[in-house]
């Protein structure tokens, strides 16, 4: 895996988890909205839609430079749409990253050959 596959991995990994936080407050401030004064909505909304779009940008960037099959891809953007899947996707990229970077480390060392 080469730098820029690495780092298109980690902006999608940082910007993933903040993207499902503001996903569930965006819905919390909605419910408080219809059942309080409190109207958190219009600013909420805001911030969700500015982490969705970062998401969505590292992810087809992402999805660019790894060349992951249609399923793959499609999982990682359906858990961008979930309320919690965020963070399956922070954990599930965490686990690819770290396995590129032993089978990086294996072929420099002569381990294996792939």
């Amino acid at each position: 895996m080469d730098i820029k596959t690495a780092s298109a991995l980690r902006r999608l990994r940082l910007v993933s988890a903040p993207e499902a936080v503001s996903f569930l407050l965006l819905l919390v401030c909605s419910v408080l909205k219809r059942t309080t004064e409190f109207n958190a909505v219009p600013a909420m909304g805001m911030i969700h839609g500015v982490l969705f779009v970062l998401y969505v940008l590292f992810w087809l960037d992402a999805w660019n430079r790894t060349k992951w099959d249609v399923k793959t891809g499609a999982l990682y953007f359906v858990l961008s749409v979930l309320p919690t899947g965020g963070f399956f996707a922070e954990r599930k990229l965490k686990r690819e990253a770290e396995a590129a970077v032993i089978a990086s480390r294996a072929r420099k060392e002569g381990i294996v050959n792939a």
